[in-house]
């Protein structure tokens, strides 16, 4: 951690940046930053988690967190399966229903992009995305994943990625990534978008026109034989020489039966052994930070991440799915 980041955590939980502020030449803009609200709470477990009607099926790993649900009632919960090279079979049943959850993910993330507005705080936000997903009988993947308290994660100016939903109240000039990931007939659909609140910086709507263009070079590079690492390669050349860095600390992942799963996806030049074959079905997630430093620390509730120097970040992210004769973006 910085010396400028120590001394704000002493301080103060969010306050006003100008770039002459930071220990670096960069112009960030300015916009209000993301810190941890003091006194430190560390961990999630204070977090209450918002019950899910008994009836919707739920992946196993939910059961370790939400006792409301029993082991006799099994029926509602499905063992995720890590079956063979994680392959979709095209044409098949398979494929019908992993399109369906991601279909209704975008329809989601569509929903949660209208909810977005100054004054609104993240945990509105998450519990209208928490009804809107349980009244169409699906899960919200996030919820319980790993201890994680909320049905999505809202990622705000600083925050690079799995912000947590809180009482803040979005300001005029934020930008805010809300990542939606549903369980929709035993299949995840995850995707996500960068929304500006109001009255947003040219830096920062450059930021996030940026993080666009990132994903889209990503996705260009995706199609049967292809190699994985030729998106990181694809992301790399589409962020050169640009004001901008790619975070290396997040990738992508394979999806479908499974939440998280190989491929990985790396968003930065790589080495990673692998070839694009129909069937495979992924996501392509870069998270690209203002300025040339890419690095970031945890919020003691060992979710939330930042920039180390404040910098803001944005994130888009889409599902592909590799075809015979290409690729589609399930999401889109």
């Amino acid at each position: 951690m910085n010396i400028l980041l120590s001394r704000l955590l002493r301080s103060v939980s969010t306050v006003s940046v100008n770039p002459e502020d930071l220990q670096e030449v960069e112009d960030f803009g300015v916009y209000n930053v993301i810190l941890p609200e003091e006194p430190f709470v560390w961990g999630v477990s204070h977090i209450t988690l918002r019950p899910v009607p008994d009836h919707i099926v739920r992946p196993r790993y939910a059961l370790q967190h939400d006792r409301s649900v029993s082991l006799a009632k099994s029926e509602t919960v499905h063992e995720e399966h890590y079956d063979g090279d994680g392959r979709i079979k095209l044409g098949s049943v398979e494929e019908k229903r992993v399109r369906a959850a991601a279909t209704f993910a975008r329809n989601v993330r569509n929903y949660a992009g209208s909810l977005v507005q100054s004054g609104v705080t993240t945990n509105s936000i998450d519990a209208a995305i928490h009804d809107f997903i349980t009244a169409h009988d699906a899960y919200p993947s996030p919820l319980s994943y790993k201890g994680f308290p909320r049905s999505c994660c809202t990622s705000v100016n600083n925050v690079v990625s799995h912000g947590i939903p809180d009482d803040r109240p979005l300001h005029d000039g934020d930008i805010i990534n809300i990542d939606i990931t549903v369980y929709l007939d035993k299949y995840h659909g995850d995707t996500s978008e960068t929304f500006i609140v109001g009255d947003v910086d040219e830096p920062g709507r450059d930021l996030v026109r940026a993080t666009s263009a990132a994903l889209e070079a990503g996705i260009e590079a995706c199609g049967p034989g292809r190699p994985f690492n030729a998106i990181g390669r694809a992301i790399h050349e589409a962020t050169r020489n640009t004001r901008y860095a790619v975070c290396p600390a997040f990738a992508g992942h394979g999806i479908g039966t499974v939440f998280h799963r190989p491929p990985w996806i790396q968003h930065t030049l790589n080495d990673e052994p692998g070839i694009m074959l129909p069937g495979h079905c992924f996501t392509i997630e870069p998270a690209v930070i203002q300025g040339s430093n890419p690095s970031v620390w945890l919020f003691p509730d060992g979710w939330t991440a930042s920039t180390e120097n404040c910098a803001r970040s944005a994130q888009a992210e889409h599902m592909i799915l590799i075809t015979e004769t290409g690729a589609d973006v399930l999401t889109r």
